[in-house]
């Protein structure tokens, strides 16, 4: 297998879209072994305004992981906020989580934080997540204490139950 990770750009956006919306929500989540479906209401957790303006955010890139024969396979998106990169949208197709390329965008996000200058990776997650807070936990992201209520903005699916995210965050040797 012949794969890459590069910065994605405006040109990638649709590939971006399908792929982030079926590792997330509704039925082709499934799939995979971590998913938003069954706690969140539709089809879409992003669309191509957003992912528009994250490509062009200054200080922020979406990095996406492609095999040369099946093409776009995962992303993350990535912004330095001060000393820190948050990390967020890491995106796997849900047909290949469970075979390390989260681990490796994750790990090329780290180089990415390092290169940059950051001090640390942190990230929010839903806090009923617990297999998906377990993984990140492995990978050594721990629990900052902090929760942010999830949005109620219903462009991107409505909850199911009442749901807040918590943070987690990586300092870098």
């Amino acid at each position: 297998m012949s794969a890459s990770i590069t910065p994605a750009t405006r040109a990638d956006i649709p590939a971006l879209l399908r792929l982030v919306n079926a590792a997330y929500r509704g039925d082709a989540a499934r799939a995979g072994w971590t998913h938003e479906a069954d706690l969140i209401e539709g089809e879409q957790r992003t669309d191509t305004t957003e992912l528009a303006e994250k490509i062009s955010h200054p200080g922020a890139v979406i990095l996406k992981y492609t095999d040369a024969s099946a093409g776009l396979q995962a992303c993350v998106y990535l912004e330095k906020r001060a000393a820190d990169l948050y990390l967020g949208m890491l995106s796997v197709d849900p047909r290949l989580q469970g075979s390390g390329i989260g681990k490796r965008l994750l790990e090329a996000a780290e180089v990415h934080a390092r290169r940059i200058g950051c001090n640390a990776v942190l990230m929010s997650v839903i806090s009923v997540r617990t297999e998906l807070i377990d993984w990140y936990n492995r990978q050594g992201y721990v629990p900052t204490g902090d929760t942010e209520p999830f949005p109620e903005e219903e462009r991107f699916g409505r909850p199911r139950q009442p749901l807040e995210f918590v943070w987690l965050r990586k300092e870098l040797q």
